[in-house]
């Protein structure tokens, strides 16, 4: 067995479970020995999202949250391990991100809050955890995310060879962008905005009952109609205006937010609210992508958005100058990059290599990202 092996745990924006990869990194491109999910309990998703705006007695509820989440986190582990015949001193370390429940990068003091108590996920596992990887990033004066680029850069740089700039673009809960330039090898990216955290909103709220809480294929945008003025007034939004160096999340983008536009409108269908997110997301990214040095000439997608048939076809059709597919065609299921990234995070960590890219994070230098926590 590998004695390069590393853990990565990944819960996003959307929050909408949590993932849990098993990477080898012993060989020239690390290999996915295994994956395992598992949905967010009802009762601590609803807890984590609460927590994202502010409410009555945060600290005693976050708290809580904190460790509830690291329990979670370690079942996961121990079943990943379980499925993979890999025993807990076999792995050199745990890359956990944890559930973002405030980032505020512009706020006068800056702060970043990332639930997943690593000193109980250390414990319950018997592995190392590298964990709070984005304050090192802040304290430097830098966004503290997106921090995936850096992977994506060491990991795609290679195969993509021949292509003057390509971008890898994550439809999480936010959508985020990583250009690799060729030529001058320079990385630029930045969040552009929100993807699946407002579709899954305004879906749920239309479709209380249905099967998934998400818009499957995209469905529901396909039977709207853009509202023009709904999504002139969105991409007038201060954030989607702001150059990069930037970073965003739900604390911003969340039903408060969609509700302050809906109010100017005197009347609007379900579907046509769905529709107009959904250009809302394509639109904001091409706009991204439009604003790098050169024309992006292929764009390759991860995240749960890369499913969803309907964005994806506004996404060509926003950006028409590049190709679209998802990076499976890279190698790699849509699903698994972001986990992957972490591992790889915690692999820097150990390695005191650095994990961000100032030109992406606006951070003074580059610097080891994350601090360990030993069972």
């Amino acid at each position: 067995m590998s004695n390069d092996l590393y853990i990565g745990l990944m819960s996003g924006t959307s929050m909408d479970g949590l993932d849990a990869v098993l990477v080898d990194f012993s060989g020239a491109r690390p290999q996915l020995l295994r994956h395992l999910d598992t949905p967010l309990p009802d009762a601590l998703r609803s807890e984590l999202i609460q927590l994202c705006s502010p409410g009555h007695n945060e600290l005693h509820r976050q708290a809580t949250a904190d460790r509830q989440f690291a329990e979670l986190s370690a079942e996961l582990v121990l079943r990943i391990l379980q499925h993979s015949d890999v025993t807990a001193d076999q792995v050199q370390a745990i890359g956990s991100h944890g559930q973002t429940v405030r980032h505020m990068p512009d706020a006068l003091t800056p702060y970043t809050v990332q639930l997943g108590d690593p000193n109980t996920l250390a414990a319950l596992t018997g592995i190392a955890v590298v964990a709070d990887f984005r304050r090192k990033d802040m304290a430097l004066g830098g966004q503290g995310a997106p921090l995936v680029p850096a992977f994506h850069d060491a990991l795609f740089r290679q195969q993509l060879q021949g292509t003057n700039s390509a971008a890898v673009l994550n439809l999480g809960g936010i959508a985020n962008i990583t250009v690799l330039e060729q030529a001058s090898s320079q990385v630029y990216g930045f969040d552009t905005g929100p993807a699946n955290t407002l579709l899954d909103l305004w879906f749920r709220m239309q479709h209380p009952d249905a099967e998934h809480d998400y818009d499957k294929s995209g469905a529901f945008a396909a039977q709207g109609e853009v509202i023009d003025a709904l999504l002139e007034a969105m991409m007038a939004d201060p954030y989607v205006q702001q150059p990069a160096p930037k970073s965003t999340g739900r604390e911003y983008f969340n039903y408060g937010w969609l509700e302050q536009h809906l109010k100017a409108l005197e009347k609007w269908r379900g579907a046509d609210i769905q529709a107009t997110l959904a250009e809302f997301t394509a639109r904001s990214v091409a706009q991204g992508l439009a604003s790098g040095p050169n024309p992006v000439e292929k764009v390759f997608v991860a995240g749960g958005g890369a499913f969803n048939q309907d964005l994806m076809a506004r996404l060509a059709r926003n950006y028409p100058a590049a190709s679209w597919t998802t990076v499976k065609e890279l190698g790699i299921d849509p699903q698994h990059l972001e986990a992957m990234a972490f591992a790889w995070l915690a692999r820097q960590f150990m390695r005191r290599q650095p994990g961000n890219l100032p030109a992406v994070t606006g951070a003074s230098r580059a610097t080891v990202l994350g601090g360990l926590y030993l069972p």
